[in-house]
This record gives C-alpha cells, sequence and structure tokens, in this order.
C-alpha cells in the first residue's frame, strides 16, 4: 500500500496544472478535477485499509536517506483524516459543478477555482501525510496560498476585506510555526518526526516546554482555538458557499491534526503538567465563548461559523486529557465535526441561493417554500447539538465517559463545559431552524416578494447542488450506524499516535525502502 502514498499527493497536483491549461475549457476542468479528487478518494481509503490491517506504512521520496529526503507517512490517524477530508473535497466539488459557477457574482474568475482548489487538497494531503515538520510546515503553507485566492474570488469589498484579514492572521501563523521550526532544529538538529522525540527529551525541560509552546501557539492560531479564534467569524461567511463549506470542514481541523502530532509524539514525554492545565482551559473556554457567540448572531453563516469555533474545544478536551480513550473519542469527534460542518455550511449554500439572504431577521417560512432545505438542515444540526442517537452524541458522550474515568477537577471541569455546550449549542440552532423555517414572522429581504415567487425561487436551486449537499448529509447521518468500528478505529489511530516508538521506527524508513526502492532497509531489519 505504501506505494499509493504519493498519489495523495500527485493526482491533485496533476489535476491542478491540467485544469489550469484548460482554462478555456470549464465543462472539462470539472471533469478532470471531479477525477483527480475521486481518485484522491479512492486512494485515501486504500491507505486507510493498508493501515488498518497492516500497521503504518511510510515511503521516502528519492534515494535521500530517512530524516533527509521527504517522508510521507499513513497510520491510521493521518489516513482516516486524508479520507475524511477527500470525501470532503469531492462534495464541495459536485456542489461547485452542480451550482454552475463559483461564486454568486459575474466577476468571479472561475478558471481559476478548480486548478486553486485542486492545489488545496494537494495541500491538505501533504500536512496530513508529512513524516517531518518541514513537509508539515510546506503543506501549511500550500493550503493556505490556494485559500487565499479561494476566499478572494469574485473581488467583492466584503470579500476583499475579509481576506486581508484572514491573510494576515495566517501570516503571523506561518511566521509563528516557522519560528518553531527553526528553534527546534537548533535544539536538537532534526525536524524529522523519527528523531525528534527522543532528541527532545534530551533537552532541559525549560527549553523543551518553550519550543511546545511556540508550536502550540502557531496551531492554536490555525486551529482557531480561544482566544485566537476571533478572525474565523469575520472571514468565512463572506465567502462563496462552496468556500465557505470547505473551509469550515477542513482548513482548522489540519490545526487540530497538527496539535494532536505535536501533543503526543513530539512532547508526550516532555510536557508539564502547566502545559496540560493550560490546554484545559483553552478548551474550556473554546468551547463556551464560541457557542456564547453563535447565541448572539442574526446571521445564518456567522452563527454556524462560531459553532465551528466551539466545537474545536471538545477535540481539545481529548488532547488536554491525553489518554487512549480520550484521544480516539476527540479522532471521532473530529470526523464527524468534519463532515457535519460541511453538511451545514452546504445546505446553508441552499438557503441563500434560494432566500437571497442569510439573515435571521429576513428569513422566515421557508420551510413552506422548500421543506426538502429545512430537512437536509435538520438533521446535520441535530447532529451537532449531540441528540441522540446521532453521530456527535456518541461522540460527546465517548468523551464525557473519558473525562469521568480520568477524575480530578481539570476532567471533571472539562465534562461540565461539554455539557453545557452541547445543551447551549441546541438552543442556538433550535432558534436558528425556526427562524429560518418555521417563523413566518420575519421581514423578507424584499418586502415585495410574495410567498408563491419565494417558492418559485427555492425551486430553482439547481438539482445538482440539491444532490450534492444531502449526499454529505446522508454520509453524516450514516456515521450513526457504523459508530462502533469507527469508534474502534478511532481509538486505534490514538494508540498508534501514544506508541512513540513504534511511529519513529516507520518515519524513520527501518520498516519501509525508500519509493524508488534504493537505500533503506528491508521489513524488520535494523537500520546500520
Amino acid at each position: 500500500m505504501r506505494v499509493l502514498l504519493p498519489l495523495a499527493v500527485l493526482l491533485p497536483v496533476l489535476g491542478a496544472a491540467l485544469t489550469l491549461a484548460l482554462g478555456s475549457h470549464p465543462v472539462a476542468q470539472r471533469w478532470v478535477s471531479v477525477a483527480a479528487l475521486s481518485g484522491v478518494t479512492a486512494t485515501a481509503a486504500a491507505l486507510l485499509f493498508g493501515a488498518a490491517t497492516d500497521g503504518p506504512q511510510s515511503v521516502v521520496l528519492g534515494a535521500w536517506p530517512a530524516g533527509v529526503g521527504i517522508s510521507l507517512v499513513a497510520d491510521r490517524l493521518s489516513a482516516l483524516m486524508l479520507l475524511t477530508s477527500s470525501v470532503v473535497t469531492l462534495s464541495v466539488m459536485l456542489f461547485s459543478v452542480g451550482q454552475g459557477s463559483t461564486g454568486d457574482t459575474e466577476r468571479t474568475p472561475v478558471s481559476i477555482y478548480h486548478p486553486t482548489f485542486l492545489t488545496l487538497s494537494a495541500g491538505v494531503s501533504i500536512a496530513f501525510l508529512a513524516g517531518d515538520l518541514f513537509n508539515l510546515y510546506v503543506g501549511f503553507e500550500v493550503l493556505l496560498v490556494s485559500s487565499y485566492v479561494l476566499l478572494t474570488l469574485g473581488g467583492t469589498a466584503a470579500r476583499v476585506r475579509a481576506g486581508m484579514t484572514y491573510v494576515v492572521v495566517s501570516i503571523v501563523s506561518s511566521l509563528l510555526f516557522l519560528t518553531g521550526l527553526g528553534l527546534v532544529y537548533a535544539a536538537t538538529g532534526t525536524v524529522s518526526m523519527a528523531d525528534l522525540p527522543g532528541r527532545l527529551s534530551g533537552l532541559p525541560l525549560a527549553v523543551a516546554v518553550g519550543l511546545q509552546l511556540v508550536l502550540l501557539l502557531a496551531f492554536g492560531l490555525k486551529a482557531a482555538a480561544f482566544p485566537l479564534s476571533g478572525w474565523l467569524p469575520d472571514s468565512y461567511p463572506t465567502a462563496a458557499a462552496p468556500v465557505a463549506a470547505v473551509f469550515a470542514g477542513l482548513l482548522t481541523k489540519v490545526g487540530v491534526y497538527a496539535i494532536f502530532r505535536t501533543q503526543t509524539v513530539l512532547f508526550g514525554e516532555v510536557s508539564s503538567p502547566a502545559v496540560t492545565t493550560g490546554l484545559v482551559v483553552v478548551a474550556i473556554m473554546t468551547m463556551l465563548v464560541g457557542i456564547l457567540g453563535a447565541i448572539a448572531q442574526n446571521d445564518l453563516k456567522r452563527l454556524m461559523s462560531f459553532t465551528l469555533v466551539s466545537h474545536i474545544g471538545y477535540m481539545l478536551f481529548g488532547v488536554a486529557l491525553g489518554t487512549v480513550e480520550a484521544l480516539g473519542a476527540a479522532v471521532f469527534y473530529a470526523v464527524h465535526h468534519i463532515l457535519v460542518q460541511t453538511a451545514l455550511f452546504l445546505v446553508v449554500g441552499l438557503v441563500e441561493r434560494a432566500a437571497g439572504t442569510t439573515s435571521l431577521r429576513r428569513l422566515g417560512g421557508l420551510g413552506g417554500a422548500a421543506p426538502g432545505i429545512a430537512l437536509l438542515f435538520l438533521l446535520p444540526a441535530l447532529n451537532l447539538a449531540g441528540i441522540p442517537p446521532f453521530s456527535g452524541f456518541i461522540g460527546k458522550i465517548a468523551l464525557l465517559r473519558a473525562g469521568a474515568a480520568e477524575g480530578g477537577f481539570s476532567a471533571w471541569a472539562l465534562v461540565v463545559a461539554g455539557v453545557v455546550t452541547s445543551l447551549l449549542t441546541l438552543y442556538a440552532i433550535s432558534r436558528a431552524w425556526a427562524a429560518t423555517f418555521w417563523s413566518g414572522r420575519a421581514t423578507r429581504l424584499d418586502p415585495e416578494v410574495s410567498p408563491e415567487t419565494a417558492a418559485a425561487r427555492a425551486h430553482r436551486v439547481p438539482p445538482a447542488m440539491v444532490a450534492a449537499a444531502a449526499g454529505v448529509v446522508v454520509v453524516v447521518s450514516a456515521l450513526t450506524f457504523v459508530a462502533g468500528p469507527l469508534l474502534d478505529l478511532a481509538n486505534g489511530a490514538a494508540e498508534d499516535t501514544l506508541d512513540v516508538r513504534g511511529y519513529s521506527q516507520v518515519v524513520g524508513g527501518l520498516d519501509t525502502p525508500p519509493a524508488d526502492g534504493s537505500g533503506g532497509t528491508d521489513s524488520g531489519e535494523k537500520a546500520p
């Protein structure tokens, strides 16, 4: 299976090059984009199967030795995240194809959407599969540069303004990451995840903790964790519907994934209790501040953006506890959250297309005009709120059980915050659904629009858009029926991340030869 590892990056890169050459042929661009992302999805599924049955797989590109060349690694965590992200990117691309354009104005440069979107997919793949900090940084930069373009497509004043904020925040986080990268290399002489655990444990505790804090600060900003989350609700709502959906599903989760890796593989043995306590506080505040912000919103996109911030706290909940059960529950919740947030943002795109607005003060009674859209919003919304028997409930229960099993003041504080956040999420989501689909008292964007005209406008939503959004909703709902095996897989992913020695051996190439077959050692042999 390891021969498939480079394909997860090569397919979207080659697809981006081809769609760029086909800039004057939009239909061909769409076919190439869908084919490339379908190939990445199939590759990710094969990698996950291989990681689950045969253990972690790695490959070193070129003839360079491990630790010097580019190492790509697929264990159960990275393969699961890659598969989830590829399902999201493929679904969003299908939504875009159904929309017929990539924005809501004629000025949107459609020809650059496909190569940019595929480049973003390649960056996500690099970040999830990277076996060293430098290539993790490269993956971040590739997806961030692509996201700058996607966020400002159309060139409207609101998008450019939001794009400027996003660019500044992203540059700051990248500079922090690059600074941490330089400091790690200066202190240890390597950035390979095969060598770093042993070398970091040999440093003075104060130095190791300092490096840990710099990286956590960089990744926390990318993940939109409190108090570094203020940029997100101002950036995502202005983007085109498919762009907002893929941002909501993926970008912050790449930051969360980086926190998973650094906290377990790199600093699992050298982290101090003060850092752990800090993570507990950050997780609690991210949950509570985010959901309180959602309650205060009167725009559907901004409300969804604040719930996105809030539920990052559940993933940090598991990281802060650090046990196999807690990390496994956090991985499960990350998969659930990627899919459910993507589904919600796609359905909000349908609402905007049908009603012409996402303001809760101007929406109302849309359920009568578009009952299908109302149902598509309700199912993932209840899932996000953690209503049984949906996967959101299962993920939250797993986290709460892990907290109760751990015990102690910090663990119980996380449990209480998780329960309160879930209840407040239900309130915020119920209010949003009622204002959008039920209430008839809201004022429409255009007071002259009759109910019949509103219904006709709702029926003009392209069926392909509805089908793509419905497909993601079905996948999200189906998580309930595979929750047991998925939670077992997530627990296995947590075990992989906590098995520092095993992960280091795989990244270091002790079990895997380079991609071209030169150098390296055979399985079971020790490196000289």
